[in-house]
């Protein structure tokens, strides 16, 4: 028999990047699905503000709000999974002052979170370092920023040619703020596995090749409940359709008075 599953803790992703095991992050935003993934044995899980275009219907990740991200990350927490919960800081919760981001950072920790994820490089830092002195755990997500879509243009790859030295430059700086991972997104293969190899601290990618010290997915493109097709995401399963056959099958059963049918109904 194998032996009960411990709780995963923040000192463990440190643990992990000198493991040949590699971490892997699932984004979930509610106890159903969240129940769901930490049944499936993922060590963390993120609560991200991708709930804006998986489940808002929004084209871009901005308009979430702190409310919001608290409202999900206590959706998440209320399971209480063995994997870590990460809650994601929205837009505009940590850009205008080094106090909004430690506040900002407290009330996700209050909802459940147990680390807190951050977009941007080397302009966060003095953020990060504020949030880690206060004694909450950091995350950080350097590469294609998806709140910082209007300033690069739209979603697109990172680090390719001279750019390379940004990112570089970006994830050095998060590791000197005191951040216990680092996300990247959509870069290079090669140059994600010159920076995991640099960094002390585990690398968790997602568009970045298998080199990395883990991997992240969204939940609905697991499962194939989304319509976007990506080329960083896979589709393990088609949720989607089998939905809607399901669904179908109930509009037709009501329609042609088959349901409920006398085992169904109170007598």
């Amino acid at each position: 028999m194998s032996s009960p599953r411990v709780k995963v803790l923040v000192p463990h992703l440190i643990e992990r990047k000198n493991s040949s095991e590699v971490l892997t992050m699932v984004t979930a935003y509610d106890s159903t699905f969240a129940s769901i993934v930490d049944e499936a044995g993922v060590d963390l899980i993120l609560v991200g503000d991708s709930v804006a275009t998986v489940m808002q219907g929004q084209k871009t990740t901005l308009c979430v709000s702190m409310e919001h991200m608290e409202y999900h990350v206590q959706m998440v927490a209320s399971v209480k999974p063995k994997a870590l919960i990460v809650g994601d800081m929205p837009f505009g919760s940590y850009q205008a002052s080094v106090k909004d981001a430690v506040r900002n950072a407290i009330r996700l920790v209050k909802a459940g979170a147990e680390i807190v994820k951050l977009e941007g490089g080397v302009h966060v830092q003095e953020a990060i370092e504020a949030i880690v002195r206060a004694d909450i755990p950091v995350m950080g997500h350097i590469g294609l920023t998806p709140q910082s879509v209007h300033a690069l243009g739209g979603f697109k790859v990172q680090g390719r040619g001279d750019d390379a030295a940004r990112v570089i430059e970006d994830a050095k700086a998060l590791a000197a703020a005191g951040v216990f991972a680092i996300i990247l997104e959509a870069v290079p293969a090669s140059l994600a596995a010159q920076i995991t190899a640099q960094l002390s601290i585990p690398t968790i990618g997602i568009g970045a090749g298998p080199d990395c010290d883990g991997q992240v997915l969204v939940l609905h493109d697991i499962l194939g409940l989304t319509q976007n097709t990506l080329k960083f995401t896979r589709k393990y399963a088609d949720i989607r359709s089998t939905s809607v056959d399901a669904c179908k099958q109930f509009v037709a059963e009501v329609r042609n008075g088959s349901w409920p049918d006398d085992d169904h109904s109170f007598h």
